[in-house]
């Protein structure tokens, strides 16, 4: 038996991989996030490949080539390289087109590692289901484990479309299915997600682990000085109230029951509307593509143009301060895994009105951090922000309470969350080849 504390740090070490390839195939952790195919995933990916490289794993993300303006490889942080594979032309293309791709980008992943001293990963970290495909083919050359997480499910999605949204297609419905079957361990941002993955894809409960993601405590931040100010910087509207929408801008994230819930709001409580503005900030994404100027179009034909404003993807210092310029953030999904807009503004110390779908019910404390609303009727959104937005000593609650809410989360803490599943899988994989070697010899043995 194996105790001691000594002992159980070797354990540790001896479990903790030394280099990870992590695999996102159809966007660049590079990427701006809000806009394309670039979101939530592009930010876990990259922050936690920086808090991975900090406890000395380095980490090699492989992503597809967009552009010949970025070198073969990116250094974006001590330990942490970001290799643009070619794979198909350089110009944007569609995730539906991104399978027919698929054996090109496994090619360059393999030729990448062929060209390192044999063993240089120690495991392969898949994200969403294109990566995983390429994960499982190069899981078997390299004789690593495979650790997955999937970030969307197309079986959720196609239960909970938005009007006017496509369904995912059969082809990804088997994709993700394979990958679930042949994936080493299977990380989950929520208990829901997990209760996705066995219940709906027949997952191996003992290989799903939840690990939440977390946020930038130091960058979204509640803000020293007062809304008013932030606005001011913004350009936005000082005076009145402001709403706040972040992120792509498609029907499945449904920015639209927002707008409509101001149009509602005008006929609820006309004075209240009147002193109401909406911020709808990022850019069109999947098949929002097909009607990139349908919300201008939808906010004129409900005569709220005035009360409403657009603005492109924010970067750096300027997206905590939207949040923090906002008395509230919405965000009307029609499904999140997790939500990670809900946790930065929520660390800005700004309320969120959410849907009570996905991960959003764990990123977000209902009556506590914000309020989460059953349903995209708009009717029911305008009751909420009618509740909300005259009541000063109530959003001053949540506030505190969505500061509070959003410190039991960090990078940090999924980054050990992940390095506790990596040695599962690492463990168990060694296991496994012990295990495969002695029934070989066993099986050379003379009688």
């Amino acid at each position: 038996m194996h105790t001691g504390v000594g002992r159980q740090r070797d354990s540790l070490s001896w479990r903790r991989p030394r280099r990870i390839a992590t695999l996102s195939v159809h966007t660049s952790p590079l990427h701006q996030p809000g806009t394309g195919d670039a979101g939530g995933m592009n930010v876990y990916i990259l922050e936690v490949a920086r808090r991975l490289a900090e406890a000395d794993v380095e980490v090699e993300i492989f992503t597809r080539a967009t552009s010949g303006d970025l070198p073969p490889v990116v250094e974006v942080a001590p330990g942490v390289h970001v290799r643009h594979v070619m794979a198909g032309p350089l110009e944007g293309l569609t995730k539906e087109e991104l399978p027919g791709q698929l054996c090109a980008f496994t090619a360059g992943v393999l030729r990448a590692e062929a060209a390192k001293p044999p063993g240089h990963y120690d495991l392969i970290h898949s994200h969403y289901w294109l990566s995983g495909q390429v994960g499982w083919l190069a899981k078997e050359r390299w004789g690593v484990p495979l650790v997955h997480t999937a970030h969307t499910l197309a079986k959720v999605k196609n239960d909970r479309l938005a009007v006017g949204d496509r369904p995912e297609p059969k082809a990804r419905v088997i994709g993700e299915e394979q990958v679930v079957a042949e994936a080493d361990r299977l990380v989950a941002n929520t208990r829901v997600e997990a209760r996705d993955l066995i219940g709906r894809y027949d997952a191996d409960p003992t290989r799903v682990t939840v690990v939440e993601p977390g946020v930038d405590l130091e960058r979204f931040r509640p803000a020293d000085g007062d809304r008013a100010a932030a606005r001011a910087r913004l350009g936005l509207p000082v005076g009145g109230h402001l709403v706040a929408f972040v992120g792509r801008i498609q029907p499945l994230k449904a920015p639209d029951v927002l707008i409509r819930a101001l149009a509602a709001l005008r006929e609820r409580d006309p004075a209240l509307a009147r002193d109401v503005s909406v911020v709808i900030c990022g850019g069109p994404s999947g098949s929002g593509l097909d009607r990139p100027t349908a919300l201008i179009e939808l906010t004129a034909s409900l005569g709220i143009t005035d009360r409403v404003r657009f603005l492109p993807p924010r970067t750096g210092a300027e997206l905590p301060l939207l949040y923090q310029a906002a008395d509230l953030v919405a965000v009307p999904s029609y499904n999140e895994s997790f939500g990670l807009v809900a946790l930065e503004a929520q660390a800005c110390g700004t309320p969120v009105v959410a849907a009570a779908v996905g991960g959003l019910v764990t990123a977000v404390r209902d009556q506590v951090s914000g309020v989460l609303v059953r349903g995209h009727d708009p009717g029911d959104w305008a009751a909420a922000l009618a509740r909300l937005l005259p009541d000063r000593a109530r959003r001053a609650e949540l506030s505190a309470g969505a500061a509070r809410h959003a410190r039991n989360f960090s990078w940090q803490r999924t980054a050990e969350g992940l390095l506790a599943v990596y040695g599962e899988a690492i463990a168990a994989h060694r296991s496994h080849l012990t295990t495969e070697l002695a029934t070989l010899v066993k099986g050379r043995a003379p009688c």
